[in-house]
């Protein structure tokens, strides 16, 4: 993992809340709403909450339950906590891998594509179930691999032909890099977890080609990869993406989505 892997700042929170969420996010995030609202939780701890995607749809499935929402990139809280006047709802800058909160004090931890972005997984995990109660939860999801997920797939090759001799690897790395289910699984029962259901999930991603292509690029750390190159062709990227976007997948995009889900126990 790089320095800038886990970096969303400066303009990328509302770049990334506005371009990518009804994209890649929103539909997943109803499915682990869903999810979670079965489990009837009465206090949930979401981890890596970045824009409060989730964190909505929680809140809505859920409307007797108590969220805390932590992300380590306060950019990101702030346009989260802007979606939101609910006392039900709170929000704290905390790291998914050192949590701030007692043992044993929610009954649910969710985190929606957050583990990738998570330099000691394990950590992270044994974090996780630190903070369940006696048959508490943790839900949380994971990208499939890149080639299951065509659209960004499409925008990481347009972007890497740009830099041949060092093409930016960020979406292959680190997204979409955990994709692995036996992994996942073997990090969970490392962390302590006892029990472990899985399942792959497809959805489809729409929108408009224009939103989506600087979503990707500008809306996400590639673009601090973008950057280092050459500081001066992030548009150019961009619009090789969108090219690549719309030569393949047509305007507005419609494309595959993979996803994996977890729920652990014990």
């Amino acid at each position: 993992m790089q320095a800038t892997d886990t970096v969303f700042a400066g303009s990328i929170p509302e770049l990334y809340d506005r371009c990518l969420g009804p994209f890649l996010f929103e539909p997943y995030a109803a499915d682990l709403a869903a999810r979670a609202a079965a489990l009837r939780p009465r206090r949930i701890l979401e981890t890596a909450a970045g824009t409060g995607i989730v964190t909505a749809a929680l809140a809505r499935a859920l409307p007797d339950a108590e969220i805390v929402a932590t992300d380590l990139n306060p950019d990101m809280l702030r346009v989260a906590a802007a979606r939101f006047d609910d006392p039900r709802v709170m929000f704290e800058p905390a790291d998914a891998q050192a949590l701030p909160f007692a043992d044993g004090g929610f009954d649910l931890v969710v985190c929606q594509f957050g583990a990738m972005f998570f330099p000691d997984r394990i950590a992270a995990y044994r974090e996780a179930r630190r903070m369940l109660r006696p048959g508490g939860a943790f839900l949380f999801n994971v990208w499939d691999r890149l080639e299951a997920n065509p659209a960004s797939q499409a925008v990481a090759e347009a972007v890497a032909a740009l830099f041949p001799d060092d093409p930016p690897g960020f979406l292959a790395r680190v997204p979409f890099g955990y994709h692995d289910r036996a992994r996942v699984e073997a990090d969970l029962r490392a962390a302590g977890f006892a029990t472990i259901e899985a399942e792959t999930v497809a959805k489809r991603s729409r929108g408009a080609a224009r939103d989506v292509a600087p979503g990707l690029c500008q809306g996400s750390p590639l673009r601090s990869e973008i950057e280092a190159r050459a500081p001066d062709r992030l548009d150019e990227a961009s619009e090789a993406a969108l090219a690549a976007l719309v030569g393949r997948h047509g305007d507005p995009v419609d494309a595959a989505m993979s996803a994996h889900v977890f729920t652990a126990r014990g």
